[in-house]
C-alpha cells in the first residue's frame, strides 16, 4: 500500500510540475505572436528560470536586463545581461530598446527590483516582459569576477 501511495504521490508531483511549466510556456507563445492591435492592458509575467531558458533557446533575440547596481553587476551576472539599473528604466529603456515588442528577461538579486523594473517597462508601452526573479536562484550558471 506504502508503494503505490509513494507512485501516486511522484506521479501528482510530475503532473503538477508540468503543468505549472506548460503554462508559462503557453503564456509567453501566445504573448510572442501578439500582433500590433493588442486589446488586452499590458502586463508583465513571472515566470520561472526554467520556463525562460527553454524560452531563451527557442529564440535567439532577446535581451536580458540586470536590473541592479553597477557593483552587483560586476561582480556577478547571467551571461548576456545588460545592466541597467531599476531607477534607470524609465530613462534608459525608450533609448536603448527602440522596439516594444522585444522580448526581455528582468532579473535582480532576489525578486523585488525586476518586479518594480517589469512593471516600468509595463508603463512605458513594452509588452513581451518576463519577470525571471532573482540571479540567487538561476540555476544555469552565471559570469562571476575573480
Amino acid at each position: 500500500m506504502w508503494r503505490s501511495l509513494k507512485k501516486m504521490t511522484i506521479r501528482l508531483i510530475v503532473f503538477i510540475s508540468m503543468t505549472i511549466f506548460f503554462a508559462n510556456t503557453y503564456v509567453i507563445s501566445n504573448a510572442l505572436t501578439v500582433n500590433s492591435v493588442n486589446t488586452q492592458p499590458a502586463t508583465y509575467k513571472k515566470i520561472t528560470p526554467q520556463t525562460a531558458m527553454y524560452f531563451m533557446k527557442k529564440y535567439k533575440n532577446f535581451i536580458i536586463l540586470d536590473v541592479r547596481t553597477k557593483e552587483e553587476y560586476d561582480k556577478e551576472k547571467i551571461a548576456g545581461a545588460i545592466l541597467m539599473p531599476y531607477t534607470d528604466i524609465a530613462k534608459r529603456a525608450p533609448v536603448e530598446i527602440k522596439n516594444k515588442y522585444s522580448l526581455i528577461f528582468v532579473y535582480c538579486r532576489t525578486g523585488g527590483r525586476s518586479s518594480i523594473a517589469a512593471h516600468e517597462l509595463v508603463k512605458l508601452g513594452y509588452i513581451n516582459v518576463y519577470d525571471i526573479g532573482g540571479i540567487s536562484s538561476w540555476p544555469y550558471g552565471t559570469v562571476v569576477k575573480k
